[in-house]
């Protein structure tokens, strides 16, 4: 992507992380970044220009409950210099999809970001397209809730419609639950990334389905499936199923994995998915490939990282020349695997960090990061912001990859008091 000129790409949405995918590999000046402005102030946005040379400058923009990509333009004439625009989280979905086809870039489309923006209508999307979910109901009070779980065996699933990380996420195991979980999934709390004036969702409760997740993730180019790519997923137990690890590729037999990119791509096509990359998430009932969730963005958790690792590729740098409209040479066959494995802490305060050579020198470990410091607060895991950092291995093939990253995750201690 170095080519790219001044301006030429758009990134709505100010993840820092994402962000530092770019830091070595963009040219200076080549992004404008669009952000609310509450969240500029509050997170002290412009000061990422000075970090970050590849950021132009950033622009002020309410965009997180609906975006009027005419009168932004309009104001900043100069965006239509641009030659891609991409979301940075899921709440810039929306808004990049619109933005591109005011510009006449590629893009997801604006009906499908609406989709799969919101848990209710990519259900109702699901059932048309004759994919399998699992039982669901929108309500709105927790008797609702606990009826539907008393006809399901007592347990549930509470999801916001319009979250991501697993935030307000719950699985209750008793109807008498419902109650005191309610809020929390109704009124989720509000993470750095929002704007002040919140996010407009509705609750979901689900059937709680058993067995392992797996995610795919689909490259697209108007319409057209050029690469996919099955992901196993390890969860946390209990009542918030926050992603505890990954490995590329999956260990499912031949069959399993051709089942749910063939779901992921029956998805796609019916939900008229342009361009960009589609990471959908499933379990696997009795053979058949049952919708969790989806997202019209790159994937998180490091799964793009597994990709380029197993893959041999540069899976972002893939994305981006699509979002170009090009259509970028990817391996379609894994020559290894790759695996993360998330680290978690006691709530507490942050004393020590012990282990970590231990674990550096486990045989395939590419790094061991900390997202906490010392001195820092950790309180429970109840989203993947909460998380305390990663161990990400490589492997000959995916089992070997996965306990590397296993092996090491287990030698590191942080120490809380």
């Amino acid at each position: 992507m170095q080519d790219l000129g001044r301006e030429h790409m758009i990134i709505i949405g100010a993840s820092q992380g994402m962000l530092r995918w770019f830091a070595d590999d963009l040219p200076a000046g080549s992004v404008v970044l669009i952000e609310e402005p509450d969240v500029i102030r509050r997170r002290n946005i412009d000061h990422l220009v000075e970090e970050m040379p590849f950021i132009s400058r950033v622009v002020p923009a309410e965009y997180q409950t609906g975006l009027d990509a005419a009168a932004l333009i309009a104001r900043e004439p100069g965006l239509t210099n641009a030659r891609l625009v991409m979301p940075g989280f899921e709440w810039s979905v929306g808004a990049s999809a619109s933005l591109a086809e005011a510009l006449g870039l590629p893009g997801a489309g604006t009906a499908a970001a609406d989709i799969f923006t919101d848990k209710h209508r990519m259900r109702l999307l699901a059932a048309e397209a004759g994919l399998a979910n699992p039982a669901y109901e929108l309500v709105d009070d927790p008797a609702a809730a606990a009826a539907f779980a008393r006809r399901h065996g007592g347990r549930c699933v509470l999801k916001p419609t319009r979250r991501s990380g697993s935030l307000g996420v719950q699985i209750l195991t008793d109807p008498e639950q419902v109650a005191g979980a309610w809020a929390e999934t109704a009124d989720p709390a509000l993470t750095p990334e929002v704007a002040e004036r919140g996010l407009p969702s509705a609750v979901l409760v689900e059937q709680v389905l058993d067995g392992r997740e797996h995610s795919v993730e689909l490259l697209v180019t108007e319409g057209e499936i050029i690469f996919g790519n099955v992901t196993d997923k390890r969860v946390l137990l209990g009542r918030r199923p926050v992603e505890a690890g990954h490995t590329v590729p999956t260990l499912l037999p031949d069959e399993a994995r051709q089942a749910l990119l063939d779901a992921a791509a029956r998805l796609a096509r019916a939900a008229r998915f342009r361009t960009g990359v589609l990471h959908s998430e499933w379990i696997m009932v009795d053979g058949v490939p049952t919708l969790i969730e989806c997202a019209a963005r790159l994937p998180g958790d490091m799964i793009t990282a597994l990709i380029s690792i197993a893959y041999e590729c540069g899976f972002i740098e893939a994305y981006l020349w699509t979002m170009r409209g090009e259509r970028p040479k990817i391996p379609t066959r894994t020559t290894g695997g790759a695996a993360v494995e998330f680290l978690t802490a006691t709530p507490g305060t942050v004393t020590a960090f012990e282990g970590v050579r231990a674990a550096r020198r486990v045989a395939g470990v590419l790094n061991v990061h900390f997202d906490v410091t010392i001195g820092a607060t950790v309180g429970e895991v109840t989203h993947s912001l909460a998380r305390s950092g990663y161990v990400l291995a490589w492997g000959v093939d995916p089992t070997e990859a996965t306990a590397a990253a296993a092996k090491a995750a287990e030698q590191i201690q942080i120490v809380t008091g």
